[in-house]
């Protein structure tokens, strides 16, 4: 295995992660919790977000040339209307908030501290930018569902190491599940930090 390189972009320049990224968020999402059936040419298109945003932010971790792991923020205010919502329905300021987008990064290169350098780097953009709220979602499936493998285990400790407390409030986004014929919705919860 070769030396792992990181590559952080900002804004613009995100543009030449997209494809990679694109391709990796099918990859990692394909598995339980997100269970996503995800389309390159999709991809491509929400990506784009991230590219038209000059404090976006997308950190890309490469074994050679392959693109093995990623994590991704951006301002609240330059996200969808439904992850918006929940903070403005309780008058938050939402000017203030920076959102984190996924983390996802292939098995064999898991236990190595890249998830802690992935929430390191965003923070770091975060504070600098003067924001006093950092905050993302994670799916919620039942206990019980059918595709949960037995050794499933959440990240939940793993956040609140971090310092991340799960709220109350949580919104809905819709994507086809690869067990499903038609979109349906799916409940994100909400975690937050807030530095002082």
């Amino acid at each position: 295995m070769e030396q792992l390189r990181h590559v952080l972009e900002l804004g613009f320049d995100i543009a030449e992660l997209i494809p990679q990224l694109g391709q990796l968020r099918i990859r990692i999402f394909h598995d339980f919790p997100y269970l996503y059936d995800g389309s390159q040419e999709y991809e491509e298109k929400y990506l784009q977000i991230y590219n038209r945003n000059p404090l976006s932010i997308a950190f890309g971790v490469f074994d050679g040339e392959q693109l093995v792991g990623a994590t991704t923020g951006i301002p609240l205010k330059a996200e969808s209307k439904e992850i918006q919502q929940p903070f403005l329905d309780r008058g938050l300021n939402i000017d203030e908030i920076f959102y984190f987008g996924e983390s996802i990064l292939l098995d064999p290169y898991r236990g190595r501290g890249i998830g802690h350098l992935f929430f390191d780097v965003r923070e770091k953009h975060a504070l600098e930018n003067g924001f006093k709220v950092t905050t993302f979602c994670s799916v919620v499936r039942p206990e019980d569902h059918p595709l949960r493998p037995t050794n499933y285990r959440p990240n939940n400790d793993f956040w609140k190491k971090r310092g991340y407390v799960e709220q109350n409030y949580s919104c809905s986004m819709s994507w086809l599940d690869r067990n499903e014929t038609e979109e349906t919705e799916k409940e994100l919860i909400f975690w937050t930090k807030e530095w002082k």
